[in-house]
C-alpha cells in the first residue's frame, strides 16, 4: 500500500514550477475517461433521440410531401386549364394579330406601290427635265466653243496690223451706216489735198463735211498690256506708256494736218477708238494726250460716243430736210385756207336756202292742216253754217301750189349750189 502510495507520489513530469506525479496523472486520466464515457453515453442517447426525431420528422416530411404533391397535382391541373384558356386566347389574339398585320401589310404595300409609282413618275420627269437641261447645256457649250473660235479668230485678226485696221474700219462703218441715210456719208473719199479719210459725213446746207479717222495705233497699246502682264517687267511699262503716248500724239497731228481743210471739212475731226476700255484708259491715265487732241481740234470718240454723235447728225439732217420742205408746206396750207373760205361761203348760201325752204314748209303744213280739217267736215256731212266754202278751198289750193313751187325752186337752187361746189 505504501509502495503504491509512493509510486503514485513519484513525479513523472514537470511543467515549469509545477511537478506532476503519477497519481495526479492517473487521476487526470481517470477523469478524462469518465468524461469521455459520459459524453459517449450522452451522445448515444442523443443520437437515438435524434434518430427517433429524424424518423418522425421524415414521416412528417413524407406526409407534407404527399400533401404538397396533391396540391401540386391540383395546381398542375388548374395550370393546364389556365394554359388551355391562355392558349385559346393567344390563338384568337394571334389570329386577330395576323389579320391586322395582313391588313396593315396590304395597306403598306399599296402605299409603297403608290409611292414607288409616284417616285418613278417623278424620276422620269426629273430625268426628262435633266435631259432638256443637258441639251441646253450642250447647246450652250457649242455656243461657247463657237465663241471661243471666234475669239481666237478675233485675236488672230487683232494680231495683224492690216486686219486690225480693217476691224476698226468695219466697226466704224457699221455705226455710221446704221445711223445715217444713204448719201449722207462716204467712205474712203478723196479730199482736195489728195488725202483719203476713212469716213466723210456730209453736213446739210452746204456746210463742210465731218471727217472720221479709224486708224488707231493699237500696237503701242498691246505693248502696254504685255508689259503689265509680264513678270519682273521693271521699267518696261513706263517705256511702253511713253511709246503709246508718242504714237497717239503723232496720229493726232497727222489727222489735224491731213483732214482739217478750211472750207472743205469741219474745224473738228473725230479719231475713232474701237474699244470702250481703251477709251476709258486714255482718259484715265493719259490726260496730256486728251488735252493735246483738244488743242489740235481732234475729238477722241469711242463706239458709244460715235453712235451718239451720228444720232445728233441724223437729227440735224432731219431738221434741214424739214426746213427745205417748209415753203411747200406753207403753199399747201395757203391753198387749204382758200378751199376753206370757199367752203364757208357755200355753206352760208346753203344755210340761207335751208331757211327759205323751212319757212315754205311751215306754210305748206298750215295749209295742209286747214285742208284736212275741211275734208273731215265734208266727210262727216256737217252742212250748214260750218259748211265748206268753195271760195275758201279755191283760196287754199293756190297757196298750197305756190308753197310747193317755192319749195321746188329752193331744192333746185340747193342742187345748183352743190353742183357749183363740186
Amino acid at each position: 500500500m505504501d509502495q503504491l502510495t509512493a509510486m503514485l507520489s513519484e513525479p513523472i513530469a514537470k511543467l515549469g514550477a509545477t511537478t506532476i506525479t503519477l497519481g495526479q496523472a492517473l487521476a487526470f486520466a481517470a477523469f478524462l475517461f469518465a468524461t469521455l464515457f459520459v459524453g459517449l453515453v450522452v451522445s448515444l442517447w442523443r443520437s437515438g433521440r435524434a434518430r427517433a426525431a429524424a424518423a418522425a420528422e421524415a414521416v412528417e416530411r413524407a406526409r407534407q410531401a404527399e400533401t404538397q404533391m396533391m396540391a401540386l397535382a391540383q395546381a398542375q391541373a388548374e395550370m393546364q386549364g389556365r394554359l388551355g384558356a391562355v392558349a385559346e386566347v393567344f390563338g384568337a389574339r394571334q389570329a386577330e394579330l395576323n389579320q391586322s398585320l395582313g391588313q396593315r401589310l396590304d395597306a403598306m404595300t399599296g402605299r409603297i406601290g403608290l409611292t414607288i409609282t409616284e417616285q418613278t413618275k417623278s424620276t422620269h420627269d426629273s430625268l426628262a427635265k435633266l435631259q432638256e437641261r443637258l441639251a441646253v447645256i450642250d447647246s450652250a457649250q457649242n455656243n461657247i466653243q463657237s465663241l471661243a473660235g471666234q475669239v481666237v479668230q478675233l485675236q488672230a485678226i487683232l494680231s495683224n496690223k492690216q486686219t486690225r485696221g480693217a476691224f476698226g474700219q468695219s466697226r466704224m462703218e457699221a455705226i455710221v451706216a446704221d445711223g445715217l441715210p444713204q448719201g449722207a456719208y462716204e467712205f474712203q473719199a478723196t479730199l482736195s489735198n489728195g488725202s483719203r479719210p476713212d469716213c466723210l459725213v456730209k453736213m446739210p446746207n452746204g456746210t463742210p463735211s465731218l471727217v472720221i479717222d479709224a486708224k488707231f495705233p493699237l500696237e503701242a497699246w498691246n505693248a502696254i498690256r504685255a508689259a503689265a502682264e509680264a513678270e519682273n517687267a521693271g521699267d518696261a511699262p513706263k517705256y511702253a506708256a511713253q511709246a503709246f503716248r508718242r504714237d497717239v500724239e503723232y496720229h493726232i497731228k497727222a489727222i489735224a494736218d491731213k483732214y482739217l481743210i478750211s472750207g472743205e471739212t469741219q474745224e473738228t475731226a473725230f479719231m475713232f477708238v474701237p474699244s470702250e476700255s481703251i477709251f476709258a484708259e486714255i482718259h484715265e491715265n493719259f490726260e496730256a494726250v486728251v488735252q493735246r487732241a483738244h488743242r489740235a481740234r481732234v475729238v477722241i470718240v469711242s463706239p458709244s460716243l460715235l453712235m451718239l454723235s451720228i444720232q445728233v447728225v441724223q437729227s440735224i439732217l432731219k431738221d434741214a430736210r424739214m426746213r427745205e420742205q417748209a415753203h411747200l408746206i406753207q403753199g399747201e396750207v395757203s391753198r387749204l385756207m382758200d378751199d376753206l373760205s370757199r367752203l364757208d361761203e357755200r355753206v352760208r348760201k346753203l344755210q340761207t336756202h335751208f331757211a327759205l325752204t323751212s319757212r315754205d314748209i311751215e306754210q305748206i303744213v298750215t295749209s295742209t292742216e286747214k285742208v284736212t280739217k275741211r275734208g273731215q267736215r265734208i266727210k262727216d256731212v256737217e252742212l250748214g253754217a260750218d259748211a265748206v266754202d268753195e271760195a275758201d278751198i279755191s283760196r287754199a289750193l293756190p297757196a298750197a301750189n305756190e308753197s310747193a313751187s317755192v319749195g321746188t325752186k329752193s331744192g333746185q337752187l340747193r342742187l345748183r349750189v352743190v353742183d357749183e361746189g363740186a
